[in-house]
């Protein structure tokens, strides 16, 4: 009786799943470019969202915000890429319904991926019909506003990578060592909380590069971390300069580690970064592995930060206390 129950369960799973259509990973995704779109088909007044989903615990927070993506006129359609092989195919397909009852505008769409590899997340796509491509994490919201500006940054420099969270390399004089660190100041690295570029990257990250870019992929898996600093360094060669940071209207970030208990989620201490100084360490490693298989050091600082408005930042006295004079 208990494996009948489990084959009907099974039958009913994959047959919602058909229905529902979730496209798989399929050899229109390898590097063969024959099977990649041409630039003068792509649209340039749109873009394409790519989550990256990996954590059962965060798909209320997953649904939320890809339903919010959708919304957005900008967006062309949202892929939301999950990398848990071992999720129930019934979780999937009842996930799967979800995302296609919360699209609002662009399409969205769970395209599971054939492997735990964070390299995944940056496969070529024949499905990406726009030149620009926002990669971001399932755990951070980013506002419509920011959506917008970012994307309009972007467009006036399409070669750069543009974000809102930002890190920098540097290099420890008294060991010796390239280092992954925050400063003030200064920046070389954009995070894949929110990552826009153009979508050639995928396929310079994905299929070029040869056996130094193999073997750095390599240190991906084995790490489980730093693809989005491998790709600062894919872009940085590419085009010799640093990435841009735009400034945020507003941006929650649930996975930060710095986070109160009750976040309303429970996605905290899920992420890979919910360990910070072994975040750090790890990623200092990738640094010093990228660096060595290169042969010298890509990564350029950007120095400031772009943002949507410029207001009065004189004060004034009004009502008798002292205020920005615009306000």
């Amino acid at each position: 009786m208990g494996a009948y129950v489990a084959a009907i369960i099974f039958f009913l799973s994959l047959s919602t799943a058909l229905c529902l259509r979730i496209p798989a990973l399929s050899s229109d995704t390898t590097c063969d470019l024959s099977n990649q779109p041409h630039s003068r088909t792509l649209r340039s007044d749109q873009l394409t969202v790519l989550i990256n989903g990996y954590s059962e615990s965060r798909l209320p927070l997953l649904l939320s915000i890809a339903a919010s993506f959708s919304a957005s006129p900008l967006v062309s359609s949202v892929q939301v890429l999950w990398g848990n092989p071992s999720t129930p195919p019934l979780t999937l397909s009842q996930f799967a319904n979800n995302l296609s009852l919360s699209s609002w505008g662009a399409a969205i769409s769970l395209v599971p991926q054939p492997s735990r590899s964070l390299n995944a997340r940056f496969l070529p796509r024949s499905s990406i019909k726009t030149r620009a491509v926002l990669v971001c994490d399932d755990d951070v919201e980013v506002d419509p506003k920011t959506v917008e500006f970012a994307f309009k940054m972007w467009r006036g420099n399409p070669d750069r990578l543009i974000g809102v969270f930002v890190r920098s390399h540097d290099i420890d004089l008294s060991r010796k060592e390239w280092i992954y660190t925050v400063h003030p100041n200064k920046y070389s690295i954009v995070l894949t909380k929110f990552m826009m570029m153009k979508g050639e990257y995928l396929f310079n990250y994905s299929c070029e590069g040869g056996a130094p870019m193999r073997e750095m992929r390599r240190v991906v898996d084995e790490k489980r971390n730093c693809e989005d600093i491998l790709m600062n360094f894919v872009v940085a060669e590419e085009t010799n300069e640093g990435p841009l940071m735009v400034g945020a209207e507003r941006v929650r970030d649930w996975g930060d580690p710095r986070n109160e208990d009750g976040d309303g989620y429970g996605v905290r201490d899920v992420g890979l970064s919910s360990r910070r100084a072994e975040h750090r360490k790890r990623r200092g490693e990738c640094i010093m592995e990228f660096h060595r298989i290169w042969g010298r050091m890509p990564l350029r600082y950007s120095y400031g930060k772009l943002v949507s408005s410029v207001g009065e930042q004189g004060l004034c006295n009004k009502g008798s206390k002292l205020v920005p004079c615009d306000h």
